[in-house]
């Protein structure tokens, strides 16, 4: 059955406190909403239903739809990014890719994929989506690229780089424009036969 837009405006109501636990169930079935039926048929009614709580609960927290999805966007990659140092500066790089690969493979990167059409059209979700995932992932690499140069393995001036950029566009290429599978098989092919000639090329020690 198709999901209408929910494009009506409720004030914040009083009653019962906000339950900081229902946070999650309701995030979560949010991304698997955005990645089955897009940001404009997404409704608060939706969510409700699909995260199995009341209504109230959901306007307690984000009065318009906007919001819900800003809100839930902010927070997207925050804990698949976060990872240890491995030793080196190619275990931090496979480490990083095969995270990702975990996020194109989520909820998370269906509901990605699915609001980037409307992103043009909604300034604030444009906003938090660079703000949100764009950053956590590229300060990611970032201490990737700091920890190889502490160790020796770099050069200083890696982050921001053209070359920097090259070495995940490979996987954003296939997940978004291409559309065939991103598996870790595909992420350490991009690692051996892209990144590490690339960090070589430019005097990296891997």
């Amino acid at each position: 059955m198709a999901v209408l837009p929910d494009t009506e405006v409720r004030p914040s109501r009083g009653g019962r406190p906000r339950d900081p636990s229902r946070d999650g169930v309701i995030r979560a079935a949010i991304l698997r909403l955005l990645g089955d039926v897009g940001y404009s048929a997404l409704t608060m009614d939706a969510v409700a239903s699909e995260a199995g709580v009341g209504k109230a609960t959901i306007y307690r927290r984000w009065r318009t739809k906007e919001e819900l999805v800003v809100d839930t966007v902010s927070e997207l990659n925050a804990v698949e990014a976060e990872l240890t140092d491995t030793g080196s500066l190619e275990g931090d790089l496979r480490a990083l890719m095969h995270a990702m690969v975990g996020m194109v493979n989520s909820p998370g990167g269906a509901a990605t994929k699915a609001l980037l059409s409307s992103m043009q059209h909604q300034p604030a979700l444009a906003e938090a989506f660079r703000e949100g995932p764009m950053a956590v992932w590229r300060n990611a690499f970032d201490q990737v690229w700091e920890r190889g140069e502490r160790r020796g393995e770099l050069g200083p001036g890696l982050s921001g780089s053209l070359t920097a950029e090259a070495i995940g566009a490979p996987l954003v290429q296939r997940w978004l424009v291409n559309g065939e599978p991103v598996d870790d098989a595909f992420a350490d092919a991009v690692i051996d036969h892209v990144a590490l000639p690339l960090l070589r090329a430019g005097g990296a020690k891997v």
